[in-house]
Formats: C-alpha cells, structure tokens, sequence
C-alpha cells in the first residue's frame, strides 16, 4: 500500500506541474451588444476565476489518473490473485500427482510383497513336494538297494561251497587221496623268473601264516624252463619250514621234473608222465668253436648241479644216470608214467585222486583271472605259417632245461 500510495503522490505532482506550465487560456467573450455599455474589468476576479479553473481541470486529471491507477492497482491486484489462484492450482496437482505416485509406488510395493508372499509359499509348497517325493524315491531306491544286494548276496552265497578247506598235516589218505587245501600253488607253462617270483612269494606268505601245515605245488603240465628259476623254485622249497608237497597231474618235464624228483614230498597220478632229460641247447647265429665249447663247458655244469641230487636219490651216478637215459631212447628222453616213476624214486607217492578242498568258490564266478605268470610268452606263427612262442630272455649265465621237440619254444 506504502508503494501505492507513494505512486499516486507522483502522478499527482505530475500533473500539477503540467497544470501550471500550461498557456492560460482566455474564457471566450461575448461580443458586446450594441446597446451594451463595456463592463469595466477586475483584475482580482480574473485571476480568482482563472486559478478555479486550472484547479479544476487539475481535480478532473487528478482524478482521472486516480481511477486509472486504482484501475491499474485493480488489475494487479486480480493478476496477483489469478497467480496466486494458478500457483495454488499447480501445487495441487503437484500434490495430487505426488499423492497418485505415492499411491502407485504403494499399490507396487504391496503388489511385490503379495507376490514375495506368494512365492514363498510356493517355494515351501514345491519344497515339501521335492522332499515328498526324494522321500518317495529314497524309500524305492533303499528297497531296489536291498533287492540287489539280497539277489548279489544270493548269488554270492550259490557260488560258494558250503564246504571249507581242509588242513592235514599228513594229506594222503590211505584210500590213495591227496587232500590239497588253499595253501596251494599252480605251476603250469614254461618256468621263468617271472614263474619263480610268483611261487617263491607264495612259500614266504604259506610260512608266516602257518609253518606246519604243507604247501602244495601243483603242475598240471609244464615243460620244464630256466635254470636259474627253478633253482631258486628249489632253493625256496629247501628253506621252507613247512613242508613243500609237489603234486605232478598230467606232465613235467626237464627243470620241472627235477623240482618233482628232488621235492621231500611228491605225488603223481598213475597214469601223470615225468620226463628227465640232459640239458640240450639250441645255437643261434655265428659262434666259433671257442664260443661253442664254452656254451658246453657252462651247460656242463649247470648239468652236474641239477643231475647229480636227482641220481643220487636214485642210488646211481651221474653217468649211470645218463647211460640210462640213453636206454630207454636214442634222443636221451627218459619218460615214465607215475608208477614207475615211483620205483625210480623221481616220486615219493602215487595217488589215485585229489581232494582239492581249496576250490570253495565256484570257478564260473570267478573275475577275470589275473594274467598268468608266463605274461610275457605269446604265440605267433612264423613265416611257414607254424606257430611257436619266444621264451623270455635269459638272464647272464643262465640256460634252458626244457622238454621241446618239436620247436614251439624258440629263442629271440
């Protein structure tokens, strides 16, 4: 109102000024009538006069400017009010746009939790359902579990015989039985060091388990092989604290009917062939006379090592021993069937059957046996189209004292 009121003096001034700066302005006079005697002039009444006039026409502007102010203050007035209308209208929209927000954001908040709750209740739902049915699958999977192990454990108990083995410290009944127990030892093929190494462990673990109780070698057929392992085949036998038996079933030849024949305790079916023969050797390749006369001088002694127990326990001399050989074929093969071989002394006993107490599991359910001893020993076919095999290497100073006529067994 102070601003107002100051604005209205200003225009006010303002016109004055204007008011008295502009030209007096002669009041129109009359033509004096004809008849009319000119009235005589006051100065004072003129100016009287002039200055109501120009009073006047000052009210009248002041006046006007006045109105036209309280227009203008009018005017602004109602702007300030048709803003301060806008203003209050923007802020309820900005309110109410704020308020629809807040309402979405709250709507959506409440909408999220709903589903959260939801989704938590469906996780539970489907969990318990999982549990429900890992249950279920557990129970199938425990009676499928049972099922199996109860068909194996049937299949395992049919595969095996009631029946344990047996431990004798004397095996042979008088009926002509062996009873072999699982204290029991293959020897099959050509012996090698791979062969010597297989038994050799045997007779050690057969002594820490038991000294008393007797180990069983058994061949089924061997040949005959190294020196150098079947020595120490024998060596081992020797050394054992319990008794080593040899039980020949079919055939043993060279180095494997001298482990027969020097055995303490041997059997063999009647019918079962031992074979004895000189250590022959097979030449390859150029050596002179020197070298051949070596290779006999060395086999010359492995032969009186190896033959002269085998005649002694015969009650003969070495060369009794060969000339005997020789008597009974040109090619020094000196074959007999058990019995005779008993009254030889290369047997101790000839028996009329074997319990093999040791087979308490049926052989049909056995793994896949293990590769045998003589592993490194395949049969090829040479050039004729023949087959043969090639013996491992020999070690140094070692030989052959094999059973071999019709050359199978070669050397590399």
């Amino acid at each position: 109102m102070k601003a107002t009121t100051r604005s209205a003096l200003v225009l006010l001034g303002m016109a004055t000024t204007l008011v008295a700066q502009e030209p007096a302005v002669s009041p129109p006079v009359a033509a004096p009538a004809a008849a009319e005697k000119p009235a005589e002039k006051n100065p004072a009444k003129d100016e009287t006069e002039k200055l109501t006039v120009e009073n006047g026409l000052a009210e009248a502007r002041l006046k006007a400017d006045t109105n036209a102010l309280r227009a203008e203050v009018t005017k602004l007035k109602m702007e300030k009010e048709l803003l301060a209308e806008r203003l209050a209208l923007s802020a309820v929209k900005r309110q109410v746009a704020q308020e629809d927000e807040v309402a979405k954001m709250e709507a959506e908040r409440a909408k999220m939790m709903r589903d959260a709750e939801l989704a938590k209740v469906r996780a539970d739902y489907l969990t318990n359902q999982l549990k429900v049915v890992q249950s279920e699958a557990g129970i199938e999977v425990s009676k499928l579990q049972n099922q199996i192990a109860s068909i194996e454990m049937d299949a395992k108990r049919r595969s095996y015989a009631d029946a344990k083995p047996v431990y004798l410290e004397n095996p042979l009944k008088p009926d002509g039985t062996l009873v072999i127990s699982d204290r029991r030892i293959a020897l099959n093929g050509p012996i090698s060091m791979n062969t010597a190494e297989h038994i050799t462990e045997r007779i050690d673990f057969y002594n820490n388990a038991d000294k008393k109780l007797p180990i069983f070698i058994v061949i089924d057929q061997s040949p005959g092989g190294s020196v150098m392992a079947g020595y120490q085949i024998l060596k081992a036998m020797e050394s054992s604290d319990a008794p080593v038996h040899v039980v020949v079933k079919s055939f043993a030849a060279s180095m494997a009917a001298g482990i027969c024949t020097l055995a303490k305790e041997s059997y063999a079916y009647p019918n079962a062939v031992i074979l004895h023969h000189q250590i022959s050797s097979t030449l390859f390749g150029q050596i002179n006379l020197t070298q051949q006369a070596e290779i006999v001088k060395e086999s010359q002694r492995w032969w009186t090592r190896l033959a002269t127990p085998v005649a002694n326990k015969m009650g003969i001399t070495t060369d009794e021993f060969i000339k005997r050989m020789y008597a009974h074929s040109t090619s020094g093969d000196w074959t007999e069937f058990g019995e005779e071989a008993q009254k030889l002394k290369w047997v101790n006993h000839v028996i009329q059957g074997v319990e093999e107490t040791s087979l308490t599991k049926n052989p049909d359910a056995k793994p896949a046996p293990a590769a045998p001893v003589t592993a490194e020993i395949k049969e090829e076919l040479d050039t004729e189209g023949k087959p043969f095999a090639y013996l491992p290497r020999l070690t140094p100073k070692d030989v052959y004292f094999l059973y071999n006529p019709d050359g199978y067994y070669r050397m590399r």
